[in-house]
C-alpha cells in the first residue's frame, strides 16, 4: 500500500497544494485550504453488483446511438421542467439551499408521489419517526403509498451500500451528503475529504447500476454549495433552492445540467402541507389592487425565465437625499444596471438625479436578469419621481440602450400573449420587434416605441 500523504485542497475551487497557504493562487480566496489525506487504496464499491452492471469499453463515435435518454417522470411539472423533462437513469443530482428552505420537504413529497418505483431514502439528519410524521403531513393518506418507499437512518457509507444491495432501489436519496462518512478516511463527517470520497462512491454506484441518485447538500454563508468545488463538477445536475423564509415563494434553479437547459426555473408556494407547484406564477407575482387605484412608482414588466413568460411588478421609490451622498439600492435587480439606467434618464431624457435617493424592488422576492425589464424600471422610477401612477392595465417589455433607444427583445409574441391572457389593455414594446408580428389575433393594444422619450410621452403625455 502506498504511503499516506497529506495534501491541502481549496474548498472554493479544488486547487490542491502540498502545504498549507493562506491565499489560494487559483481563485484568490483566503483561508480556504483544508487538510486532505491521500495515498490509501480506494474502496471497492459493490464489486458484485448484480443489477444493471455495465463494463466500459471503447466504442466508435459512429456506432453510438443518439436516441433520447429515457427519463423518470417525477410527478411534478415544475421539477420536471428544471431537470429538462425528468430524471435521467444513472444520473446524480445535487440539491442545495439554505437551512429550513424546504429541501427535504421537496424531495420527500416528490418521492412519495412516485408510482411504480422503489425508493430508498437515506437520512443522516432525521429519525425515521420524524420522516414518517412529515410524510403524513405532506401527503394525505401517505401510509398507503409508503409500500415502495424504504427509509434508513444511517451515516456510514459502507453500511449504506449494504442496504442498497439488499433493497435494490430504482431511486436513491441521500439526505445529506455532509452527514455521510466512510471508514476509509480518518476525518469527521462534513470535511473536504469525507465529502469527496462519499460523493465518489455514490457516483460510481449510479454509473455502474443505472440508478439515479438525488443528493441533498448544505450551503455556506456566502450561498455556495458547502464542501469542495469538485463536488459540483462530479455530479450531473446542480439545483439551487432559493427563497426568503419570510416569503411564501420558493424557486428551484438549475446551476448545472448535463441533460437540459440551465435557464429554466420552477416556482413553488410554501403551504401548511408542503410545497405547492405554481402553475401560473404571473397571477401571484402581481399585487391585488382594486380597479382604478393607481400607485406611483409601480410598473409591470413581462420577463422571460427559460421558456416561461412572467409578469412581475417593478417597484421604485425616489425621494430627496437625507444625507450628502444619494443612495442607490436594488433588490432582485442588478445595482450596476440600475445606475446605468439612471444615467440614461439623466443624459437622454433630462431627468436630474444629483440629490435624489433611488430604491428599486422586484416584487415577490425573485431575482430577474432579463434585460427586457429595463423599460419598466425607467417607467417606475419616473412615476415615483413625479408621484403619478401608471395605469394597472399597462405593461412593458424592452431593453434600453446607452443612447436612450429601446432595443428589441426575444420572444415578443409569447410576452404579448401572456399579457393578453391576464387582461392587460396596453403593452409598450420596441418598434424593432414589430416587423412580421401579427397583432390582430390579440385583444391587447400594442404600442411600439423607438426611444425612451416616446414611451414616457405615451404614459405621462
Amino acid at each position: 500500500m502506498a504511503k499516506e500523504k497529506i495534501a491541502y485542497v481549496c474548498t472554493s475551487c479544488g486547487y490542491d497544494s502540498p502545504k498549507w497557504i493562506g491565499k489560494c493562487p487559483a481563485c484568490g480566496e483566503w483561508n480556504t485550504f483544508s487538510e486532505y489525506r491521500v495515498g490509501k487504496a480506494a474502496p471497492q464499491v459493490l464489486p458484485d453488483l448484480e443489477k444493471g452492471a455495465q463494463k466500459s469499453s471503447p466504442v466508435l463515435m459512429s456506432h453510438i446511438q443518439t436516441d433520447d435518454e429515457p427519463r423518470i417522470n417525477m410527478g411534478d411539472g415544475e421539477l420536471n421542467r428544471v431537470l429538462g423533462g425528468g430524471l435521467v437513469p444513472g444520473s446524480m443530482t445535487l440539491l442545495g439551499g439554505e437551512p429550513g428552505i424546504g429541501k427535504s420537504t421537496l424531495v420527500l413529497q416528490t418521492v412519495l408521489r412516485l408510482k411504480g418505483h422503489k425508493v430508498l431514502y437515506v437520512s443522516g439528519e432525521e429519525s425515521a419517526r420524524q420522516l414518517k410524521m412529515r410524510a403524513d403531513r405532506i401527503v394525505e393518506g401517505a401510509s398507503s403509498q409508503l409500500s415502495t418507499l424504504y427509509v434508513v437512518c444511517e451515516a456510514m457509507m459502507e453500511r449504506v451500500l449494504e442496504h442498497i444491495k439488499e433493497v435494490e432501489p430504482d431511486l436513491l436519496v441521500i439526505d445529506s451528503i455532509q452527514t455521510m462518512a466512510t471508514e476509509t478516511v480518518e476525518s469527521s463527517p462534513g470535511s473536504v475529504t469525507q465529502i469527496r470520497e462519499c460523493a465518489a462512491m455514490l457516483l460510481k454506484y449510479a454509473k455502474e447500476s443505472g440508478v439515479p441518485v438525488i443528493v441533498i447538500g448544505h450551503i455556506t454563508k456566502e450561498g455556495a454549495i458547502a464542501g469542495p468545488k469538485i463536488l459540483e463538477h462530479m455530479v450531473d445536475t446542480v439545483l439551487q433552492f432559493e427563497g426568503d423564509q419570510h416569503y411564501m415563494y420558493r424557486i428551484v434553479r438549475a446551476i448545472k445540467n448535463r441533460f437540459g437547459s440551465t435557464a429554466e426555473l420552477g416556482i413553488y408556494e410554501m403551504v401548511h402541507n408542503g410545497l405547492r407547484p405554481v402553475e401560473n406564477p404571473s397571477e401571484l407575482l402581481l399585487s391585488d389592487v382594486k380597479d382604478g387605484e393607481e400607485l406611483s412608482g409601480v410598473a409591470v414588466a413581462c420577463s422571460i425565465e427559460g421558456v416561461r413568460p412572467l409578469l412581475i411588478e417593478t417597484q421604485a421609490l425616489v425621494s430627496t437625499a437625507a444625507y450628502g451622498t444619494p443612495q442607490r439600492s436594488a433588490t432582485g435587480f442588478d445595482l450596476r444596471r440600475l445606475n446605468m439606467l439612471l444615467a440614461v434618464l439623466e443624459k437622454r431624457v433630462g431627468f436630474k438625479l444629483p440629490q435624489r435617493d433611488v430604491f428599486l424592488n422586484i416584487a415577490g422576492g425573485i431575482r430577474v436578469t432579463d434585460p427586457a425589464i429595463d423599460l419598466s424600471v425607467i417607467a417606475a422610477v419616473l412615476s415615483s419621481n413625479v408621484d403619478t401612477g401608471i395605469p394597472r392595465d399597462i405593461c412593458f417589455a424592452g431593453e434600453v440602450g446607452l443612447s436612450g433607444e429601446v432595443r428589441p427583445v426575444s420572444r415578443i409574441q409569447q410576452r404579448i400573449a401572456e399579457a393578453d391572457k391576464l387582461g392587460f389593455r396596453k403593452m409598450i414594446v420596441p418598434r424593432a420587434n414589430m416587423s412580421g408580428l401579427d397583432t390582430g389575433k390579440f385583444k391587447i393594444k400594442v404600442v411600439p416605441v423607438r426611444k425612451v422619450e416616446e414611451a414616457l410621452r405615451e404614459l405621462f403625455g
